[in-house]
């Protein structure tokens, strides 16, 4: 079911171009795109991992997260996005890739993100972990800010793909 832990990694041709994004992207905002679209050109083959994670109270069904995250990378040729359960690192090798990509926004998203490279590379110590800084104009949005704004009515054309800030509009209503 799961690799042994710790299991070495065999790159291949096909896995150095392979790199999996995983998040929970509740919803899907401008700052993921801008990592897919970076992280997209320097590996041909994205896999974008929506995380399940039923402690993690969400707004978004895991269904409706792959359902945005698709629709706004469907013109991104090379990019998958796949729903997964469970270790990122278990994720990451089965969908044989070498290399897992994390976003940092601000310093101080990197305390937690370091810590969590280092604890997957000791369960998987052949798997990398390459951090991305967002773009400037990026650097301010978090899904729980853009979640919390849509909840007072603001205009989130700027902060979110068209089809997050119809279903935003429309959660906010219900």
């Amino acid at each position: 079911m799961y690799p042994k832990r710790g299991l070495q990694v065999k790159a291949t041709p096909s896995s150095l171009r392979r790199a999996v994004y995983p998040g929970s992207f509740d919803p899907v905002t401008n700052g993921h795109l801008d990592v897919i679209r970076r992280a997209r050109k320097l590996f041909p083959d994205l896999v974008v991992g929506v995380a399940v994670n039923p402690g993690k109270g969400t707004l978004f069904s895991v269904d409706e997260r792959v359902i945005l995250l698709k629709d706004a990378v469907r013109r991104l040729p090379g990019v998958r996005v796949i729903p997964f359960n469970g270790l990122v690192v278990h994720f990451a090798r089965s969908q044989k890739a070498c290399v897992i990509v994390r976003g940092l926004r601000m310093l101080s998203d990197f305390e937690y993100e370091f810590q969590m490279a280092l604890t997957n590379r000791k369960l998987e110590p052949g798997l990398e972990t390459i951090f991305m800084m967002t773009s400037e104009e990026y650097s301010y949005l978090s899904s729980r800010l853009i979640k919390e704004t849509a909840a007072l009515g603001a205009d989130l054309k700027r902060f979110v793909p068209p089809l997050a800030a119809r279903r935003l509009k429309e959660k906010a209503a219900e």
